[in-house]
């Protein structure tokens, strides 16, 4: 990409924009909700046209966009649209891509929900398998066992991705290189998104660090223009117009964008006893939810719901809050409960609505005879400075429902939840499509929250981050309970989940190779173990050298010999690390099965 510009609503969103994406590439991108992520992968993508600039993809080269929202029309079923335009003798590869994602083929379009719709098109791009793929929040809607099979797949793909994720554990597992969109700027930094967050704050202290120089510039320039200008008025008009050019550069910064202002506005407290369940049991047709089930939560407990999309993770909800009743066993619930709910279908939110008539129009909310404000923890609030602390801006208060992004919706929806008081929560995968520096601001919210939480979510990192009780529910009726978050859980299962988890991490680019002598090897494979850490590590050393140079985006066009021999070479070396590495994983595994 070069030179590319592009202006929606009078304000540039990229400006002068140029960007390499090299063959092989693992690549996150990052950055606040509404600043430009997936506008920028659709430009990639072809879907949206710049204004200005240049897009070149070499001869022979494809690129693949997994749709947020895939038009199916004139398709029968999710596996007519996921098998399009391969051979026949490829369409093994859509069976295996569903069966890895948990999406059934034989689905018919106009009955599938909109996740199972994400997820064919998700089936589809991975069966095509083009050399870039731009995967805009593909985890959303797979559970944690589709998440890993992505996980894996993608962590030995040879193609290069662009990846849009809020989940931090996969996006640590699978990126060697961070795109991040602040404020218009999309800058690179080649090391993945594990080393994100220091290169940010970095990033920020250098730049506060400026601002502080410039208003020290300005202030000095300033007195002395008011002290000596008058006496001095033609030979200073030099100095007069570098003052004004200094205001001018000042004016033109961009501020930052704060975190949301969420505050969960505690109720009173509730029993010590919050929730017992005895001996729950619970069929759906011919599906068993759960049997002698037995859980007590108490007061601040954090409970967490895991398993696979179906399973059961809703209902047993339901049926703890009292709103389904057992087929046997008792649920009793404590004493001076409030609840609060965030439901994962975003039902609380009419798509017609305006936000402001979305506030304003909830019963719980309404300020009697105030058509302009909201009732916020027992204190009335103009509507739209509440929603500024939930970073929309003046223009969107009047806008509908709908026109938000799926991370905006959220918001709205955490706007509406925080505003009312209570001391059991429940949130039903509140994490989609959060940007991580809300989700990190919500994990805090939590910590403090006074009452009760409970969470459904796949997404592992938050899981860790906020749970003390894991209950997984694993099918055919059984629930159950662990002490911790997911890793706890993992780590005291202790089998295949445990296996399953570990080959996971071992998919990660960035690998500790630590060469063992154990038994079950034989001598020319453990001379071959004790060498393989060198030889990645020379592996890596000329990638990221090759990745150096090639991230200059003049190279293309100023040498094009040279662009597509250090192409070459780096596919060549990626074949080889990967190569590397999984004959290290299979000499490790072998070596710890002696």
């Amino acid at each position: 990409m070069s030179g590319i510009s592009l202006t929606f609503g009078g304000d540039p969103v990229f400006s002068g924009l140029d960007l390499v994406v090299q063959p092989g590439d693992r690549v996150a991108l990052v950055g606040r909700n509404g600043s430009g992520k997936s506008t920028l992968m659709k430009v990639m993508a072809g879907l949206v046209e710049a204004d200005q600039g240049d897009i070149i993809i070499p001869p022979g080269k494809s690129v693949g966009y997994m749709e947020q929202d895939p038009g199916m029309q004139g398709y029968a079923t999710l596996g007519d649209y996921a098998s399009s335009g391969l051979e026949p003798g490829e369409l093994y590869k859509v069976e295996r891509a569903g069966e890895g994602l948990k999406f059934d083929p034989d689905r018919a379009v106009e009955t599938a929900s909109g996740g199972e719709r994400r997820r064919a098109a998700l089936a589809k791009l991975m069966a095509e398998a083009p050399d870039l793929m731009l995967l805009d929040e593909p985890t959303n809607h797979l559970d944690i066992e589709a998440i890993a099979w992505l996980e894996r797949e993608l962590g030995s793909t040879r193609a290069a991705f662009v990846l849009i994720s809020h989940d931090r554990a996969f996006l640590r597992a699978l990126t060697r290189a961070t795109l991040w969109i602040d404020r218009g700027v999309v800058r690179r930094h080649e090391q993945g998104f594990e080393a994100f967050e220091t290169w940010r704050d970095k990033v920020w202290e250098e730049e506060d660090q400026q601002r502080h120089k410039l208003n020290r510039l300005i202030k000095s320039e300033a007195r002395w223009a008011v002290e000596g200008i008058s006496a001095r008025r033609k030979r200073n008009q030099g100095r007069v117009r570098a003052l004004q050019a200094l205001r001018a550069e000042k004016t033109a910064q961009i501020k930052r964008q704060g975190s949301a202002a969420m505050a969960l506005e505690s109720g009173p407290k509730s029993g010590r006893k919050v929730i017992e369940a005895k001996g729950v049991c619970k069929t759906f047709g011919s599906q068993q939810i759960v049997r002698t089930f037995d859980l007590l939560v108490q007061r601040g407990d954090r409970v967490a719901f895991v398993g696979p999309n179906g399973v059961g993770k809703t209902t047993l909800l339901k049926m703890l809050l009292g709103q389904v009743d057992p087929d046997e066993g008792s649920v009793m619930l404590g004493t001076n409960l409030e609840v609060a709910v965030f439901d994962q279908a975003r039902a609380q939110l009419d798509p017609e609505m305006s936000l402001w008539d979305s506030l304003t129009g909830d019963p719980e909310m309404r300020v009697s005879g105030k058509a302009d404000q909201v009732m916020v923890g027992g204190q009335p609030k103009h509507v739209v400075g509440y929603l500024k602390e939930f970073l929309f801006d003046d223009a969107q208060a009047r806008a509908a429902v709908k026109s938000l992004s799926g991370g905006e919706k959220a918001r709205l929806l955490l706007a509406k939840l925080m505003a009312k008081s209570s001391n059991l929560l429940v949130l039903d995968e509140p994490t989609n499509d959060l940007d991580i520096e809300t989700l990190d601001l919500l994990q805090e919210l939590l910590d403090d929250y006074d009452g009760t939480v409970l969470l459904v979510s796949h997404d592992r990192d938050f899981l860790d981050r906020v749970a003390t009780t894991t209950i997984a529910m694993e099918g055919n009726g059984r629930a159950t309970v662990y002490a911790g978050g997911w890793s706890d859980y993992i780590s005291q299962r202790g089998d295949v989940a445990q296996k399953n988890e570990e080959k996971t991490k071992s998919s990660r680019p960035k690998i500790k190779h630590e060469a063992k002598q154990k038994a079950g090897l034989s001598f020319s494979e453990k001379h071959r173990l004790e060498k393989l850490p060198a030889e990645i590590a020379r592996l890596e050393a000329e990638i990221a050298k090759l990745e150096a140079l090639m991230s200059d985006p003049e190279l293309f066009s100023r040498e094009p010999v040279k662009f597509q021999k250090a192409t070459e070479a780096l596919v060549e070396r990626q074949e080889k690390l990967s190569s590397a590495e999984e004959e290290w994983l299979m000499l490790e595994e072998k070596a710890e099965a002696g």
